[in-house]
């Protein structure tokens, strides 16, 4: 298939295997929700009866006092342990290569078919002004845009760092969540190239 460059008049020729395929809600739905539990930390902790700080001594006798205890370490005092403690945990989930390449290139077609994924030779800052790249987006459509490129020049860094809803990401740091969360995804040519090697 071919895809129109932006603003050139010229075509780019793109397999079908990349950019036409059918969009796979199950699968992207599964690869998004692993990469972002693979973003948890998993650090939260809790101590239970027998680690928290505290003397086991019965402070009140067994019987004629009203409810049995035992020390002031059990949960249902201020400052006794928790019943179920939480424990540091993975929270990781296992999806193998062709499983999250498949994603991608579903999220990719999809794109496609929505009219927000643009293809462009190239995509540079002539300044590191901010405000000129701003009104470089506004005239794309603006909203959330991810640029998608294998090279960026300092000027579009500096300029482009500070600006809200817009991100810079190589083929290799592209991932799904990003993709799915733009308005307007602008590739490349050379990405094309790369992500044509990666996914055919």
């Amino acid at each position: 298939m071919e895809l129109s460059i932006s603003g050139s008049g010229k075509t780019v020729s793109v397999t079908d295997g990349v950019f036409g395929q059918a969009f796979r809600e199950d699968l992207v739905h599964q690869v998004v929700n692993a990469y972002r539990a693979g973003g948890r930390a998993g650090t939260k902790a809790q101590k239970t009866r027998s680690e928290v700080t505290g003397t086991t001594k019965k402070f009140k006798r067994q019987k004629g006092g009203g409810a049995r205890h035992g020390d002031y370490r059990a949960p249902i005092f201020v400052g006794g342990g928790v019943t179920f403690a939480a424990r540091p945990r993975d929270f990781s989930q296992k999806v193998n290569r062709k499983m999250y390449r498949g994603a991608i290139a579903s999220i990719l077609s999809e794109l496609l078919r929505q009219g927000r994924l643009s293809v462009v030779e190239s995509f540079d800052a002539e300044t590191p002004k901010t405000r000129d790249l701003v009104a470089k987006l506004e005239k794309l459509g603006g909203g959330r845009t991810l640029l998608v490129s294998e090279s960026v020049s300092e000027n579009l860094a500096r300029a482009g760092r500070n600006v809200p809803g817009f991100a810079m990401v190589q083929v290799s740091t592209m991932d799904p969540v990003s993709l799915i969360a733009a308005d307007r995804v602008l590739l490349t040519l050379d990405a094309v190239k790369k992500i044509e090697e990666w996914l055919a």
